[in-house]
């Protein structure tokens, strides 16, 4: 459903975005994570045919950014970081207002406004004015008027920014919902966790290039290998470290600032209870041991670098 081809932008002697090659599939969340100068905003910005590429394109639907803007919009819904709102109209016709902007008339506009409101849980506030909507309903009513339409792909950045938390736990079971009726979501955002429960695939960027693009679970599978164990054992953890490292199952061992034994296990092992079997017939018998669960921020935390463009 999207798909970049060496996408690039370039800012006077600034390389926002380089060579940026993903592809998503319909009907897939998509997060895109990256920290803040990454260039995640001018991807979507690009993929919206806000901003031209400096080389290379994109197809949304099998429509080129390039030569096929209008098609493209119409196939979109794009939420950017802060939008403007009208802030003396109320939620209703707010909503008729961008109904109208894209031509749905009479009845049929009244339906869609009436179905929106509905689907983001607006209903009830229909009559208030959009100054006196909190932080987490301006959100959802920015998500309303991005489906007005009815768009195949959302493109959304930061819809969470600024949101308490049953607010984004609201939005998250929003973007579930729309995923249910066949949207394609690309979702950029910082709260790894948020992202980590709803995206079923992600891309890393970093200094505006791709460090990681795929499933989610791949991903997962790569940081953290078959299992990640802590062990305390009775001896010199140094030296059971050096032991159990030799192990062909295992692709790393090291001591921790705990004095504890931080063992990372082969995705390739046929289970984690080799390692208690190992370091017990190596001489160092086990006190405590425990697996340590991987999530989203353990990824994005050992494939990025920190640094930003």
């Amino acid at each position: 459903m999207i798909e970049t081809k060496n996408l690039t932008k370039v800012f006077k002697n600034i390389t926002a975005v380089k060579n940026l090659n993903i592809s998503i599939d319909e009907g897939d969340i998509y997060g895109f994570i990256g920290p803040n100068g990454a260039g995640k905003t001018t991807t979507i910005k690009m993929l919206a045919t806000l901003m031209r590429p400096t080389s290379g394109t994109a197809f949304l639907g099998g429509h080129n950014i390039n030569g096929e803007s209008r098609q493209v919009r119409r196939l979109i819904g794009y939420m950017p970081d802060f939008f403007g709102v009208y802030e003396d109209m109320k939620v209703s016709e707010y909503l008729e207002f961008f109904a109208a902007a894209y031509r749905i008339r009479g009845p049929a506009r009244r339906r869609i406004v009436k179905d929106v409101l509905a689907l983001t849980d607006l209903e009830y506030k229909r009559n208030e004015l959009v100054q006196a909507l909190s932080r987490g309903m301006q959100q959802r009513l920015g998500l309303a008027r991005v489906l007005i339409h009815d768009p195949k792909v959302l493109l959304l950045d930061e819809p969470a920014s600024g949101l308490d938390p049953r607010a984004r736990i609201e939005i998250r079971e929003l973007l579930k919902e729309l995923q249910r009726m066949g949207k394609t979501i690309l979702i950029s955002s910082h709260i790894l966790s948020e992202l980590g429960e709803m995206c079923n695939s992600i891309g890393i960027i970093e200094q505006g290039k791709l460090v990681f693009s795929g499933d989610l679970e791949t991903v997962m599978e790569e940081v953290r290998g078959k299992g990640l164990l802590f062990i305390r054992v009775d001896g010199d953890c140094t030296e059971a470290a050096d032991a159990i490292c030799n192990h062909r199952f295992v692709t790393k061992a090291e001591v921790t600032e705990n004095g504890e034994l931080f063992v990372q296990v082969s995705s390739k092992a046929p289970n984690l209870s080799f390692v208690s079997e190992a370091l017990v017939e190596m001489g160092f018998p086990i006190l405590a041991m425990k697996e340590e669960e991987v999530d989203l921020e353990d990824v994005f935390m050992r494939l990025t670098k920190g640094v930003v463009s």
